[in-house]
């Protein structure tokens, strides 16, 4: 059998994963020139949370980082995570503004689209698939992986041939919570492998201790590629570390060939990652850097854990742990069995503690009444009727069955709209600051008022100070009578807020 292809996530999902997503450029070039000489299938260097996090926190450009790095690593693939119709944000933005991301992308250098849906809606990957084919880059059908009685490993399986009808050029189980048993992911292994012609690849987390184990199972039923990473930004919530791995498959016939030069190269970089990691200790925890096996026990991301606790203590509700964790199935299962992956982890723990605090269902949060009406997408299985009506009720609108981006009445702003603002604004408006301004336009005006003023270190951003999703407006938003409270509560990075009003 052919040799497994290791690839290396250490400038996107490590420190996205292990340090808050900030890590600095400046930090990541050292790196490069080691990383781009161990002849890795591809270096992941941008997309998922890396293009916010980059702009919001350290006041870096998004395309200048993907420059730089492309310039530092000019051999490797470069790979990316994309949310499909939501880009890199939690709103669905229209079809001409999500080409002309991927076609950006691909100008400034990004060679692979992972591209994905929260919900595994192939409706809302199509037009970036499309895009990324057109641009001359590579389209990967990624699917995420979650447990609930109706992803089943045919349901995977028949995801992945859809995929490939689509046009992909890979397929990519993405276990975004580390969950995946190795004897599962070794049966959707084989099945895809049965069925399809294009490689398929596997990614997912050490956050419940399987990570490794399920990588061997993995290679053992053929997947063409793995993701690692590189210690200290490697392990517990972050991918597999590269030496780990390497001794994992020792002698083993699919073991890749490194040699006692790759050894010392990836030894200098785990060296200077350890200098970066120190730095960034205050957006490090201990927590994330061990095995939590209540992962399992609760079926959710880890970083979901370690959030919540903290956020009911601030509720008050830190006796409530168990009760609203017990919740989140029950949450799941009535908006049909959504998997837990931003934006929808923390749509389904909002809606869990609302259920904990109020009564079950007597709150419905706007974001999860769009999960029940269809202005997500569809949803693996059924909504309750029920519950479906309560949520047309509260939000005031009606179900749809259309791609949420066409949904009646929905407002977007498009290419030519976005181009205008930003003249009006007397800010660049090529199309790279376009599709920035589409997703971030508040952090951008900020980058370039920064501009001319010294470079400060990033400050740790307050919880009660973060931005809501775009896709789930913050209930602040709207004016708030003297009769109402507002709840927040923050996930995987990412806060929720919901107001509830006292009638």
């Amino acid at each position: 059998m052919n040799k497994v292809i290791f690839n290396n996530n250490v400038l996107r999902d490590g420190h996205q994963s292990l340090a808050a997503t900030r890590m600095r450029t400046e930090q990541m070039l050292p790196v490069c020139e080691d990383l781009d000489a161990l002849g890795f299938g591809a270096l992941e260097t941008w997309g998922g949370a890396t293009i916010d996090s980059g702009l919001r926190f350290l006041d870096e450009f998004p395309f200048d980082r993907l420059d730089a790095l492309k310039k530092a690593c000019p051999k490797t693939p470069h790979m990316m995570l994309l949310r499909g119709q939501n880009i890199v944000q939690y709103a669905h933005f229209p079809d001409d503004v999500v080409t002309a991301f991927v076609k950006m992308s691909a100008k400034h250098g990004m060679n692979i689209f992972r591209i994905f849906d929260a919900l595994n809606d192939p409706r809302n990957m199509k037009t970036a698939i499309e895009a990324t084919k057109a641009a001359g880059a590579q389209a990967h059908g990624t699917i995420c992986y979650t447990t609930s009685p109706v992803h089943t490993t045919e349901k995977f399986i028949e995801l992945g041939i859809q995929l490939e009808e689509m046009g992909c050029d890979a397929i990519v189980i993405k276990d975004m919570a580390g969950l995946i048993p190795p004897m599962h992911a070794q049966a959707i292994i084989k099945g895809l492998k049965s069925k399809i012609k294009i490689p398929v690849w596997i990614h997912t987390h050490d956050t419940a201790g399987l990570g490794a184990s399920t990588y061997l199972a993995a290679i053992d039923a053929g997947v063409d590629a793995i993701d690692c990473s590189v210690t200290p930004f490697a392990n517990g919530t972050g991918q597999p570390d590269t030496i780990r791995m390497l001794a994992l498959l020792k002698e083993h016939e699919r073991c890749p060939d490194f040699s006692p030069e790759d050894y010392e190269r990836l030894n200098r970089i785990s060296a200077h990652l350890k200098g970066a990691y120190k730095e960034l200790s205050e957006f490090t925890s201990h927590s994330n850097e061990i095995v939590d096996s209540d992962t399992l026990l609760y079926q959710v991301p880890g970083g979901m854990l370690s959030n919540f606790r903290t956020q009911l203590a601030q509720q008050k509700m830190e006796d409530k742990f168990d009760e609203v964790f017990a919740e989140i199935p029950v949450v799941r299962e009535a908006l049909g069995w959504i998997p837990l992956v931003t934006p929808t982890s923390q749509i389904v723990g909002m809606q869990a503690f609302l259920n904990v605090k109020f009564g079950r269902w007597k709150q419905i949060s706007p974001q999860a009444a769009d999960i029940a009406l269809g202005y997500y997408g569809t949803c693996p299985a059924p909504v309750d009727p029920e519950i479906q009506k309560l949520a047309a009720k509260q939000a005031g609108k009606e179900p749809i069955t259309c791609r949420p981006v066409d949904a009646p009445g929905a407002k977007h702003k498009h290419m030519e709209d976005l181009r205008k603002e930003l003249e009006a604004a007397g800010l660049p408006s090529d199309d790279e600051h376009c599709v920035i301004h589409a997703m971030f336009p508040a952090q951008l005006a900020t980058h370039y008022a920064n501009k001319n003023k010294p470079k400060e270190a990033a400050p740790a951003p307050a919880p009660q100070q973060a931005t809501a999703p775009a896709a789930a407006p913050a209930a602040s938003a709207e004016p708030v009578s003297e009769n109402a409270h507002l709840y927040a509560l923050t996930i995987d990075g990412k806060r929720m807020e919901v107001s509830v009003e006292e009638l």
